[in-house]
């Protein structure tokens, strides 16, 4: 089997093509649930990823668009890292991962693909998550729609 029907991704498909930071211009954006935006803080943002590695996979990214930690101002780094922390405990309490993985991918070839806008991956992990078919056919399983975990990670308003 070569294809998986996903249609929930054809929209990073084309926000791809525009070529634009998806992390820029967060601050002004009204619609939340539009760009899956799950909460903000005073310099910072946590958004799902519209290509997850796993559910529940959110990107934490600061407001400024910088392209290193040494960019940020001190106010900056431990407000994304408050909300990195806040983000994993709620990640933890809904939907009870084994484990995580956080981190940053610095430059393109790190795999960054908005290499220019510094942000962290929070992946939660459970055990049997990589199993025969993403090894065998090269696919992943995402068992819930973005929407759903929109719904379950959003702080409430």
């Amino acid at each position: 089997m070569d294809r998986l029907w996903a249609p929930w991704r054809s929209k990073y498909i084309y926000l791809r093509k525009q070529k634009r930071c998806i992390f820029c211009g967060a601050k002004r954006v009204k619609d939340c649930k539009k760009r899956l935006i799950i909460e903000r803080s005073e310099h910072s943002f946590a958004m799902l990823n519209l290509y997850p590695y796993n559910n529940g996979h959110v990107m934490v990214a600061p407001y400024r668009h910088v392209n290193s930690i040494r960019a940020l101002s001190d106010a900056e780094l431990l407000d994304l890292m408050k909300l990195v922390n806040r983000v994993k405990e709620r990640i933890g309490r809904t939907m009870k991962p084994h484990g995580y993985n956080i981190g940053l991918n610095i430059g393109q070839v790190a795999g960054a693909g908005f290499a220019g806008h510094i942000h962290m991956h929070i992946v939660p992990r459970w055990k049997g998550d990589t199993n025969f078919i993403t090894v065998v056919s090269d696919v992943k399983i995402i068992s819930e729609s973005l929407d759903a975990m929109y719904k379950t990670l959003k702080v409430p308003s």
